[in-house]
This record gives C-alpha cells, sequence and structure tokens, in this order.
C-alpha cells in the first residue's frame, strides 16, 4: 500500500472532488478529528442523523491510509486491518459500508480493503472518523461515485457519524439536519463543511492514558445516555447555544472563549454519561489527574483549556507557542501514558497509485 510522504515528486495529494470515472483501485489517507462542540446522540440510528450540530478541529496527527482495490473475481469482500484479517463488527461495518456505495454506484464488485491506522481503535482518539474518511474517498474513487467534497462528507458519515468532519482540514461544522420527509430528503440535509479560524494559531495537546479499547462503545453509551438520562435534552439544549458562540469566538480568533466553550461543552457531556442508568463513565483517575494539571496552568496564566470524547484520554487545547510547556505538565501528570502535539491537520485526499 504506498504509503503517504512528503516529496511532492512520489506523491501528489489531492482534495476530493468531482471523481468522474472508476479507478478500480484507490489509496486515500485522513486524519481524525476532535469535536470542540460534541456530537452525542442520534435523531436517525440509521442515516446516522445527530441530535445536535458539532464542530471540530482536524488534526495534524494520527492519519489513516486506506487502499480499496476493485475484486470482480471474488465471491466475498476482503478487509485487513493493520496486517490482520479484520473480524467481527470492525469487518461488519466496513462490508455494510462497501455495500452502500456499491448500492450508489450499481456495480455489485466486491472489494479488497487494505487499512494501516496510526490511532488506537475505540480509546476515544476518533479512529472511526479517520478511518471512514478515508475509506469514502478511497472507495468512491474506486466506484467512480463522482462526489464533491459535501458528497464525501455525507456518505462517510454513513460509517461513522465523526467521519463526516474528518473530509475538510482544519475546523468544520456538521450540520444536524433534519430527519423528516422522504428519507433521501433526510439524508442529503447532514453533512460537515469548513469553518474559518483564520485568526487563531492553535494547537492540541493529547494524553494517551490509556490506549485499549474502551468497555463501554460509543454507540452503546450514546443510546443510553438519550434514554436515561435526566440532563441529556438539557446538554442538547445548552449545545446549540455553544456551538454559536463557538463560531462566533472562531470568527474573532478569540481562543480564550473557543477554550471555555469546549471544555463546558464537553464536561456537560460526561455529566450526562454518569446520570445515564447505569452510569457511563470514562473519565479514569489518571484523566482527572492531567485535568487537574491544565487547571494549574490556567492559575498561572497559561490558556490552556481541556477537552474529552468518549474515552479516558483528555486533549488540551492551547496556543502553538505554549505547546512546549503545556506538553511537558502534562506529560509529567500522565505518568506512564504518552503526549502527542497536534495542530489544525489536513482534510481527507486521494494518493496517487503509480508511486
Amino acid at each position: 500500500m504506498p504509503a503517504e510522504r512528503t516529496d511532492q515528486q512520489t506523491v501528489r495529494a489531492k482534495q476530493p472532488t468531482a471523481l468522474a470515472d472508476v479507478q478500480e483501485t484507490a489509496t486515500a489517507v485522513a486524519h481524525p478529528n476532535i469535536a470542540l462542540i460534541k456530537y452525542w446522540g442520534k435523531s436517525d440510528e440509521r442515516l446516522f442523523l445527530p441530535r445536535t450540530d458539532s464542530l471540530s478541529m482536524t488534526l495534524s496527527v494520527f492519519p489513516t491510509t486506506t487502499r480499496v482495490r476493485l475484486a470482480p473475481e471474488a465471491e466475498q469482500d476482503t478487509v485487513v486491518f493493520n496486517g490482520l484479517p479484520a473480524t467481527g463488527e470492525a469487518e461488519r461495518r466496513i462490508v455494510a459500508f462497501l455495500d452502500l456505495v456499491r448500492e450508489r454506484a450499481g456495480r455489485p464488485v466486491r472489494a479488497v480493503v487494505d487499512t494501516e491506522n496510526t490511532v488506537p481503535t475505540g480509546a476515544g482518539l476518533a479512529s472511526s472518523a479517520s478511518g471512514f474518511a478515508a475509506l469514502a474517498v478511497a472507495a468512491s474513487a474506486a466506484y467512480g461515485l463522482g462526489l464533491d467534497a459535501r458528497g464525501l462528507s455525507r456518505l462517510a458519515r454513513r460509517g461513522s457519524g465523526s467521519a463526516s468532519r474528518s473530509i475538510f482540514g482544519g475546523f468544520a461544522v456538521w450540520h444536524a439536519g433534519t430527519p423528516t420527509g422522504t428519507q433521501e430528503e433526510a439524508d442529503t440535509s447532514s453533512y460537515a463543511e469548513p469553518v474559518d479560524a483564520a485568526g487563531l494559531d492553535p494547537a492540541l495537546v493529547v494524553a494517551v492514558v490509556n490506549a485499549g479499547p474502551k468497555e463501554v462503545s460509543s454507540r452503546t453509551a450514546m443510546r443510553r445516555t438519550m434514554d436515561t438520562s435526566p440532563l441529556y435534552e438539557p446538554w442538547a439544549d445548552s449545545s446549540r447555544a455553544d456551538l454559536v458562540d463557538m463560531r462566533a469566538a472562531l470568527k474573532r480568533g478569540d481562543l480564550t472563549a473557543v477554550g471555555e466553550i469546549a471544555e463546558r461543552n464537553a464536561l456537560g457531556m460526561h455529566a450526562t454519561m454518569l446520570a445515564a442508568r447505569p452510569a457511563v463513565r470514562y473519565m479514569s483517575p489518571a484523566s482527572l489527574t492531567v485535568i487537574d494539571s491544565v487547571l494549574r496552568l490556567r492559575r498561572d496564566g497559561v490558556p490552556a483549556y481541556v477537552t474529552m470524547d468518549a474515552g479516558p484520554n483528555v486533549k488540551v487545547l492551547c496556543r502553538r507557542a505554549d505547546t512546549d510547556r503545556v506538553a511537558a505538565v502534562v506529560r509529567e501528570a500522565a505518568a506512564g501514558g504518552s503526549v502527542h502535539v497536534a495542530v489544525p491537520g489536513p482534510g481527507a485526499r486521494l494518493l496517487d497509485e503509480g508511486v
């Protein structure tokens, strides 16, 4: 499988645009995104329509590279994940996604999918976002769907909701859409698009305190939270207001406001999970130790703010100029864990096959 390289003479990264011809084999790379306004809960499980809009930053680290090759001679799909055959739920989700692509393309041909993922899977680090964004771009090219960026975002959403945002680099907002009308109308109403944040120079310090898979999947936790938590609806209402505030803060380049809004939105989401019946608790003692270190940084005058997804790992939003200090403090707090520094990263893109 072609590896992504910075040598522009060997690999030319292309933004996803209309792809009119069947390519038979296509390779794409995508990066995870971390939501600053969270996606938590669906209004339509089958179409992956979220209850609320969300907003994220695509990262410069942890890329997923996926190659899709059409295999007319095959009777079933082959899925290889990090060099090993995929099994269970992971294989089922990828094959179901390929079935959707085949239906839209009108081509029942099976495929070989080879994925290399550099982000821990199932640990709240958005591995499904980068994974299905890369698969959407590669599969749509291989089967000749001819999708533009918005169409790719809608398609990626059907594999993993947050993947809709990883089609785009930098900051992106995912519109919840409207789960009414026809299925086609509902499907086309929900997509992501870029958000301008030219006035910011942010970084995200990622503290991986536990890289293992979580005991409760995001899908199970979302459903349980929506069904049983008395705090869910108030949080959803406040999240809609947070999004308005966040877009205004990004527009004026106010990182302090961006951080404050992101932190309250994330901690509010985790509060809704703790109030579920039974409770869903992703925060660990190690998570809280990192969070406390960030609070001390703020008391010392460093603008640093916490966000967390469905997992124990902590992300810290800060100014790029402060990353060394923030990373050092977080690394000490996350004793035994690993720390990574990310800046706004690129959108999903095709790689040349001729290398």
